[in-house]
C-alpha cells in the first residue's frame, strides 16, 4: 500500500474545487496528531514486513526463529486474528543473534511480491486464491526470481560481494525498485520482463569517530512519492548516532540528501502529506541497542519531529488509512496499530 498515486488524482481535483491556501489547510489538518497505540496481533515469530490490501487486511512476513525452516507468510484479519498462509521459508541466525530470512513484502494488484534475504528470492503469491482458514501451503510450491545472482555478480564501485535484498516499492512504469541492504544499492526491475537493473547506489557515510572511516550507508526502506524515491538507511557499524540519512533519488537515478540528522532507521512511509515517516531502531550503546529506545519520526521541514518514543525495536512502519498506521516489533512478536 505504498507510493499512493491515487493521493495526486485526489490533489488534483481538490485544485480544480478549492484555493491553494485551502489545499495547504487541508493537508495541515492531516498532519499526525498525539497517536494512540495499541496492540493489534501477537505471537508472530519475528514478523517483519507488513502490507495492507484494499479490505484493510494485513499480510505479514515472519522471519522465524533463526533454527528452522520455519519462516511464515501471515494474513491478519481486520479484527487482529492471524492465519498462516504460507510456510517453510528458510530462517537462519547469525553469531549476533539476529534472524535473516523472509524481509519485506509489497502488493501489487492480487500478486504479492515477497523478499528472502539469505535466498536472495523474489517470491509471488496470488492473495485472490487464498480464503482465511485455508491449510498453509509450502514455501517450495511458490514461484520465486532469482535476484541474489545479479546482485552478486554485479561489479558495483564499492563492491561488498554480498546481497540482502530487503525492501520494495512501485515506481515509473509499474517497475519494482528494490533495495539490497548488503550491496547498498536499488535495484530495479521491469515490470513487463522481469528484467533486473543497477538503478542508483547508496553511498557510504563518513564515520565521526574515526575507525573505520567510512561505514556502509544500508538502505532498508524505499517509497516513491510519484517524483522521486526516497531511501531510509541504517547505517553500519558502530552505528553512529545522528548520521543516518533519507537520501532522495530521482527517476533517473541520481543520488542526493533529502534528510540528515536521524539513527539507525529500519523503515519509511509516506504520510497522507508525501512527507516521509520512519522508524528508529533504538540508541546503540557499549552493551549493544537499549530496549525501548526505539522512536517513530516525521521528518519534514528540515526538521525530525518524534511521533512516538519508548518502541521496543520497530522494524517496519506501514499506512493502513488515512490516519492509522501499524508498526512490526520484530523481538517482541507483535504487531501495534497507531491511530492518529
Amino acid at each position: 500500500m505504498r507510493h499512493k498515486p491515487s493521493f495526486l488524482i485526489f490533489i488534483s481535483v481538490l485544485f480544480c474545487m478549492t484555493s491553494c491556501d485551502q489545499i495547504l489547510d487541508l493537508l495541515e489538518e492531516h498532519k499526525p496528531d498525539d497517536p494512540k497505540i495499541e496492540l493489534f496481533a501477537s505471537g508472530l515469530v519475528a514478523p517483519l514486513g507488513i502490507e495492507v490490501d484494499t479490505k484493510g487486511q494485513l499480510w505479514v512476513t515472519e522471519a522465524g526463529t533463526g533454527t528452522a525452516n520455519n519462516g511464515t507468510l501471515s494474513f491478519i484479519t481486520p479484527t487482529g486474528i492471524v492465519h498462516p498462509v504460507v510456510e517453510g521459508f528458510p530462517s537462519t541466525v547469525s553469531p549476533e543473534g539476529a534472524v535473516f530470512g523472509l524481509n519485506h513484502l509489497l502488493l501489487k494488484g492480487d500478486t504479492l511480491f515477497m523478499l528472502h534475504g539469505t535466498e536472495g528470492k523474489l517470491y509471488k503469491f496470488n492473495i485472490s486464491e487464498y480464503a482465511p482458514g485455508d491449510a498453509p501451503l509450502q514455501a517450495s510450491t511458490l514461484a520465486y526470481e532469482d535476484i541474489g545472482t545479479f546482485v552478486k555478480e554485479y561489479s558495483f564501485e564499492e563492491d561488498t560481494d554480498e546481497t540482502d535484498i530487503f525492501n520494495l516499492t512501485i515506481g515509473p512504469e509499474g517497475d519494482i525498485f528494490i533495495v539490497d541492504a548488503a550491496a547498498n544499492a536499488v535495484i530495479r526491475r521491469d515490470a513487463i520482463t522481469g528484467q533486473l537493473s543497477v538503478f542508483a547506489s547508496i553511498p557510504p557515510i563518513d564515520n565521526p569517530s574515526g575507525e573505520p572511516v567510512q561505514v556502509q550507508a544500508v538502505p532498508t526502506g524505499i517509497v516513491f512519492d510519484g517524483q522521486k524515491f526516497l531511501v531510509g538507511t541504517f547505517t553500519g557499524f558502530p552505528f553512529p548516532a545522528g548520521k543516518a540519512t533519507i537520501y532522495q533519488v530521482d527517476v533517473y537515478g541520481k543520488t542526493s540528501v533529502y534528510q540528515s540528522g536521524l539513527s539507525v532507521l529500519t523503515d519509511i512511509e509516506l504520510g497522507l502529506d508525501h512527507k516521509p515517516i520512519v522508524t528508529e531502531y533504538g540508541t546503540f550503546t557499549e552493551e549493544g541497542f537499549a530496549a525501548n529506545s526505539g522512536k517513530v519520526i516525521r521528518s519534514a521541514k528540515g526538521q525530525n519531529k518524534a511521533l512516538l518514543s519508548g518502541l521496543n525495536f520497530p522494524n517496519s512502519i506501514e499506512r493502513g488509512g488515512l490516519k492509522t498506521y501499524y508498526l512490526a516489533n520484530t523481538f517482541d512478536g507483535e504487531i501495534q496499530k497507531i491511530t492518529f
